[in-house]
Parts: structure tokens; sequence; C-alpha cells
């Protein structure tokens, strides 16, 4: 049965999978200017496609889906007020389902639309390769219609399209740091917008892009992508996230984002048996059957996606939206596919988690000038005896240099707060010593085995302790590699049943997903050898801090803080 309330923030479509598998749009309802939604739509109907035999018409080659995604992106309008609805677009769509092509008519269509003079609109590819295939898409469809000639001029050589009667143009660009020059465009489209994810500078680009949206002409963005055969990052991972609030009601009451996503909910994602199953594949290929051959698709996943674990990933991440990172990790740690099943929205930091426990126990990975440092606090619950988590990671500006891939997680995790840049590793040292002090002062930690250290390169760290009155046996060290296996094995049992939760911090996910495990005799390891460049550091230090845990402490007696502060001040 359908989901219908009026109550719903805008743009909110709380039975998105159930309209997934009856074949419908996973979109909101949007009230639209039936007069402008025809006239787009009679347009777009006969443009061709170029690189097909016989040249069919849209109005036969293209599925509905897009046509609901054309009328609400150009023909939104309030009914109270006649003012656009839809100021941005989010189209998460796998690959071959004839994206580009469709970008590409529907730029036209919006050109066609546009009566204002002598503007601009964009669409943006990440690649040269993929603009100019964009480009070619929209040329040829002109060149196959004679008709379109006299309404629009082709120059090729600008990669531009300019209607005659009102000079307004579309260029097609690919993406770099200078597309937009001047005036903001009245329209933008972005195509692949997750490899934006990994390029520099991507989100001061979305804000010039944007500037328009605070004018009085203002300016449409619509973005369209598969999703990234890496963990999501940078603006993808902001854009994207966005765009799943908003989809689930919690992304304001007026949002001007339409979110519309082909995937499967997140519980699927992690199961693996059912998106493997090639019954549940039509649910988000809205072009199955159209660009997409059924026997093909399974042919291509038999010979080439199976090969190995990192091929079925990249593949699943390309032709199913499967997310890389948590639940889709091939090798990965076994607890990965339970950790975002174990979030505890109460639970917003450490001051909640130091509230709700009864002891608590700290584990430590530290990292050199190219690498992260890492601490994760552990608290066992009042009551329930469930285990509470919350880390924070540290990071010279030497590693933004260093480790270019990972740079935009890194800028995003520093924006979340869960990443603090220091200028040197005594500082470092000491903002990590001060979170250890508070859980200290809290009378929380045990007397002994309270503050687990990887042995390595922590002499930093373990003087910053010192000086604040936190030496051995509170501090200890906890051996690494396969003596890790009680932790490596244990804490995917505790997730499992939810014995274990988290506050849902990006990093902590990004960390989960970026684990690799392996059998090494007869214990699994995970290890920043075995994971390779991926950074796991907040993973290590929650093991570190499980091996405490698991020696099941209790608090030291009631602590007299004033008492300490006197002796170490």
């Amino acid at each position: 049965m359908r989901i219908i309330d009026d109550d719903l923030p805008r743009f909110a479509c709380p039975d998105w999978w159930e309209k997934l598998q009856n074949g419908q749009t996973p979109m909101a309802d949007v009230p639209i200017n039936k007069t402008k939604a025809a006239k787009a739509l009679a347009f777009f109907n006969r443009l061709r496609l170029p690189d097909v035999p016989g040249n069919p018409p849209l109005a036969e080659a293209c599925g509905d889906w897009f046509r609901d995604i054309l009328c609400a992106f150009l023909a939104s309008e309030d009914p109270d007020t006649k003012r656009r609805l839809v100021w941005e677009l989010l189209c998460l769509v796998p690959k071959k389902n004839s994206k580009t092509t469709y970008v590409a008519a529907l730029g036209l269509t919006a050109l066609f639309m546009e009566e204002a003079p002598n503007r601009q609109m964009l669409i943006v590819a990440p690649s040269q390769n993929i603009s100019e295939r964009c480009f070619s898409q929209a040329q040829l469809m002109i060149e196959i219609d004679l008709k379109l000639s006299d309404i629009f001029k082709v120059e090729e050589y600008k990669k531009s399209i300019i209607r005659h009667k009102t000079g307004t143009q579309l260029d097609v660009k690919t993406f770099d740091t200078s597309i937009v020059t001047g005036e903001i465009p009245v329209l933008t489209i972005i195509d692949e917008v997750h490899e934006l994810g990994k390029a520099a500078k991507a989100a001061k680009v979305m804000q010039q892009i944007r500037g328009g949206g605070i004018t009085k002409q203002r300016g449409q963005v619509l973005m369209i992508s598969t999703q990234s055969d890496e963990a999501p990052a940078g603006i993808w991972r902001t854009e994207l996230d966005k765009a799943r609030a908003i989809r689930d009601g919690k992304g304001g009451s007026s949002p001007i984002m339409l979110p519309v996503l082909y995937e499967f909910p997140r519980e699927n994602q992690v199961n693996q048996e059912y998106w493997r199953n090639k019954e549940n594949w039509g649910f988000i290929l809205p072009n199955l059957g159209r660009s997409i051959d059924p026997d093909a698709l399974v042919d291509d996943y038999e010979n080439n996606g199976k090969v190995n674990a990192e091929a079925e990933q990249i593949w699943a991440s390309q032709h199913l939206n499967i997310e890389i990172g948590v639940g889709l990790g091939g090798d990965g740690w076994s607890g990965a596919i339970h950790w975002e099943n174990c979030v505890d929205e109460k639970l917003t930091g450490l001051d909640a988690l130091l509230r709700r426990s009864e002891v608590c126990t700290i584990g430590v990975d530290w990292g050199g000038a190219d690498d992260l440092a890492a601490i994760y606090v552990l608290g066992r619950e009042k009551g329930s005896k469930r285990w509470l988590g919350w880390g924070r990671a540290w990071a010279r500006p030497t590693v933004f240099e260093q480790r270019k891939k990972i740079a935009p997680n890194l800028k995003q995790f520093e924006a979340d707060e869960d990443l603090v840049v220091s200028t040197s590793g005594e500082e470092q040292a000491a903002s990590a010593a001060a979170i250890c002090l508070k859980v200290f002062k809290s009378g929380l930690l045990p007397e002994q085995n309270g503050i687990g250290l990887d042995s390595a390169g922590v002499a930093l760290l373990v003087d910053a302790l010192e000086d604040l009155g936190m030496t051995q046996p509170l501090v200890t060290a906890v051996m690494q590699g396969w003596k890790l296996q009680t932790a490596i094995s244990s804490v995917p049992l505790k997730l499992e049943d939810r014995r274990f939760v988290h506050g849902d911090q990006p990093i902590m996910a990004w960390s989960v997903g970026n684990a690799k495990q392996t059998l090494k005799g007869s214990n699994y390891v995970v290890t920043k050898e075995v994971s390779g460049a991926a950074k796991i550091d907040m993973l290590m230090a929650l093991f570190n801090a499980a091996m405490l845990m698991f020696q099941n402490p209790e608090a030291a007696a009631a602590f007299d803080a004033e008492a300490w502060i006197a002796s170490y001040a």
C-alpha cells in the first residue's frame, strides 16, 4: 500500500523501495505546470537516438522513469505561488542506463524551453571522453533532424550549442576549477558527479555553480551518476548523504533538491545473498530491456564480475549501485556487514558515552607524520552491559599532500569534527592526552589496563599522558598482529546482535570499510600491511580498546579530581 502523508517534508519519499519494486520512479510526487511539462515532453520525445539503428525517437526508446525526471526538473511549480520547486535534482542510476544520452537530450530540451536571452547553460563531465560523448550525442540529435538545425547553431570547436532565437547557449565542458566564469549558469548538469569526490577543490566549484541560487535569476543543478567504485568521498559523499536524508524525510521542511535514487535499501546492500540474486537486479535498473540486455548483463557478471573479490566489488558498485565500504568488501573485516545496523542516534559524542557508561577503556593507534593517529573510547553501558563506542583521529597537514587519494575523505572528516589537523606531533599528543584525561577524571577508567597502546611510535603520547599523571599500570601496551585475534573475531559477534553500538561517525565507517581480513595460520588478522594504503587506524584503536574491555574491568574507586589536580598541578 502506498504511503500518503500530507505532513511529510517536501520531497520526502518514504515508500521509495516499494516504488522501485513496483517499477515506478523512486521519487516524491511533484506538482508541475502541465502546459510547460507538455511542451518539454513534446520536444524531448521527438529527439532521436543517434547511435542506434533506425534512430528511434525517445518517445519509443526512453523509459518513463527519465520522463518523470524531465518533467519534475523542468516544469515543477508550486500551485499557490507559481514558483519553481525543484532547483536541484540528484539521480543515482547504475551504469548502462543511457544516462549520458538522456542528459544530452535533457540539455537540448532545457535550451529549447529557456526564453530568457543570452543565458548560459552547462553540461559538465569529469573527463574529456565523457564530455566529448555527451556533446556528440547532442550534436548528432540535431544533425539527424533537419528542423532542429533551424532552432540551434552548433559550434563544434567550442563544444557549444546556441539557440538562434535567444542567443542562450549550452556548453559541454570537462570539469576543472575554471568552468564557471562570469555569469552564473541558469542550468548546470553534472554527469558522473561521483568522480568529483576525487577532484581537488570540487566543493569550491559547486559553490560557484550554486552562486546563482541566491540571486533573482537563480540557477538549476541536475546531478546524475553511478555509484563510486571506491568508498564515496568529498562532494559526492556530501551530496549523496543530503539526497538520502531528504528522501527519508530528514532533510528539513523545504529542501530544494529532489532525490531519485536507484539503489537497494541498506539492509539489502549488506546482504550479499540478496544482491547477487539476479531476480532482484531489475528493481534498480530502469532501462533493463532497453539499453541493457538482461542476458548480456548476466554473462558479464559471470565472466567478469565474479573473477575475484575486487572485480565483484567494482562490478556491483557500477551495475547495481552497491556502495563500497560498509557492507561490500569481499575480503573485508567480518564486522563490516553489521556496522551500519548498530547506530545509536542518541550516542552523540564522548559526553553522551560517559554519562551512560559504568566503566571505559581507551585504545590508541598512533601514526607518524604521513599517517593518521587515532583513539577509540569504549564504554560498558550501565544496566544493559552493551558496549558504546566513540573515537577521534589526528593528521598533520603533510598527510593531505602525501596521500592525495584520500585527501577528500580527510577533509570531510575534518568538517565533521572527527579528524583534527595538528601542526606537530606534540600538538597531536597533547590533544589526544586531553581526551584521555577527560575520561580519567570521570572516574570510569580501571586502575590497571585502562589505556591500551600499540607500542610503535607512541613516545610523544606516553610523555603527554605521563605529564598528566596517567602512567603504568593504567597505561599498557597491547600486543598486535595475530594476538588481536580475540578482538578481530569477537567484536563482529557483538555487532551482530547489537551488543555494541556507536554514534555513526563517518570516519569510523570508512575505516571499518577499508579493513581487509586474512587468515594467517589458524588466526584471522587485520593489519595495515594487509589493508594496503587504505586507512584503518580508527579500527585498530577500537581493537586495542576491545582487548582491554574483554578483561571485564571495573571502574576505579570514586575519583577525587581536586586532589589529583593538586598533585599534578
